[in-house]
């Protein structure tokens, strides 16, 4: 079975639909600030799960030219107005453009906001993102969804998320089940599953099926063993084609040897009845 051409096929089925966005990609407005004075570093659970994330959508989402993927970089979401910035770990905006690259996301020029936004608990973060950042992300900024994950395994498991419902207000997404959290408007499930150090909760996307979206790594390594299965298929057809051709090439000169050895024994009975016949 070819993986990747399969995942392909189901990355077109499963892609959600939406509007372009009404704005135009805008790389820098002159007078926000793109960078903090004095960044805070972030641990390595953290920064672990947020290139993993950040990997796996831009390998799903690369196929659209207007799905645009951030992580940790600011999201100015009130025209004229510095207090209102935001920057969440990683973020999905259904309808913007995906290039250019961004030195911080403004809504009004794009005229659009984030759909999806996932944050990744920390302990000097984790309260604030539990609790006022619901507000700020679905009421204040209009986002769509908003998910929080422990990644750390010395922290008791947390893996939540809201939306906005049709009349606006912000509910909690319910588990289902083993399935983990499902996403509506990314049109995919999270859960998390263990990375193999045994420290760390990745929070992972999964199609609707069940697919895992892999990341950079885990598709070149199955390509790698797609290639190598191609490969040895190919050594075992062509041995296949070899012992084929080596059994008629036996077949055949078995044939002629019996071939040769009936003629020989024509021969012998025909010379005996010539003796036969010279003695009478």
């Amino acid at each position: 079975m070819d993986t990747v051409n399969a995942f392909k096929f189901k990355q077109r089925k499963y892609m959600p639909a939406f509007p372009k966005a009404i704005g135009k990609p805008t790389v820098y407005i002159e007078g926000y600030p793109y960078e903090d004075d004095e960044p805070m570093p972030a641990g390595g659970f953290h920064t672990m799960q947020m290139h993993s994330l950040f990997d796996q959508f831009l390998r799903y989402f690369q196929v659209h030219e207007n799905i645009h993927v951030g992580m940790d970089n600011f999201i100015y979401y009130r025209e004229g107005d510095l207090r209102k910035v935001v920057a969440p770990d990683v973020y999905v905006v259904l309808g913007a453009a995906k290039l250019p690259l961004r030195r911080s996301f403004y809504t009004w020029a794009e005229g659009a906001v984030p759909t999806a936004v996932f944050e990744f608990l920390s302990d000097t973060t984790a309260s604030e993102d539990r609790h006022e950042k619901v507000e700020v992300y679905l009421r204040d900024m209009g986002v769509q969804e908003y998910f929080i994950h422990q990644p750390d395994m010395n922290r008791p498991i947390e893996c939540r998320g809201w939306r906005r419902d049709a009349v606006g207000n912000i509910v909690e997404i319910e588990e289902d089940g083993a399935v983990g959290l499902f996403s509506a408007s990314l049109n995919l499930y999270f859960r998390w599953e263990l990375h193999e150090s045994s420290e760390l909760r990745l929070l992972r996307p999964y199609l609707p099926d069940g697919t895992p979206i892999t990341t950079s790594i885990e598709e070149h390594h199955l390509r790698v063993e797609e290639t190598q299965r191609r490969e040895e298929a190919e050594i075992r057809e062509a041995e296949e084609v070899q012992r084929r051709h080596q059994a008629e090439t036996l077949a055949a000169e078995e044939a002629k040897r019996r071939r040769d050895v009936e003629a020989e024994l024509e021969r012998l009975r025909a010379q005996l009845a010539n003796r036969q016949d010279s003695d009478i």
